[in-house]
């Protein structure tokens, strides 16, 4: 049987890389890595041990053709869940809450309309501390 880690990487096309490059550093904090390693692309972000993977859209790919539906990431407590709510407030990001129960989860997009999510497993046993809306 094959033993796969993790994810290793979502590759995106983007209208325009340099503008999402710049979303994704400035809004959620990744860090662009290998920023010599290739002339014509593609450029490499990296959050933790999350990697996003930015290409320029081809002329001929409609806008949602070969395009990840959305992704998410991991709030590990709910208070570090509250923080990125009140952080994509405070930066005119709209967003969405969503309970699932086991989980509580915040849906809002990049530049290029892909849905983003941010998720956590720490959900208050009390619904005083839940939810937010933007």
């Amino acid at each position: 049987m094959m033993r796969l880690e993790q994810i290793d990487h979502v590759a995106l096309r983007c209208a325009s890389p340099e503008a999402s490059k710049a979303w994704y550093i400035s809004t959620l904090g990744f860090e662009h890595v290998f920023p010599d390693q290739w002339s014509d692309g593609p450029i490499f972000l990296r959050l933790g041990s999350t990697y996003i993977t930015l290409f320029p859209q081809k002329g001929d790919e409609q806008a949602s053709s070969g395009r990840v539906w959305h992704f998410a990431f991991r709030a590990k407590t709910y208070a570090d869940f509250q923080l990125a709510q009140t952080e994509l407030q405070a930066r005119g990001v709209p967003f969405q809450f969503r309970s699932h129960e086991i989980a509580h989860s915040i849906y809002f997009s990049d530049p290029d309309g892909l849905m983003l999510e941010i998720t956590t497993y720490d959900v208050p046993k009390d619904d005083a501390r839940a939810p937010r809306t933007s």
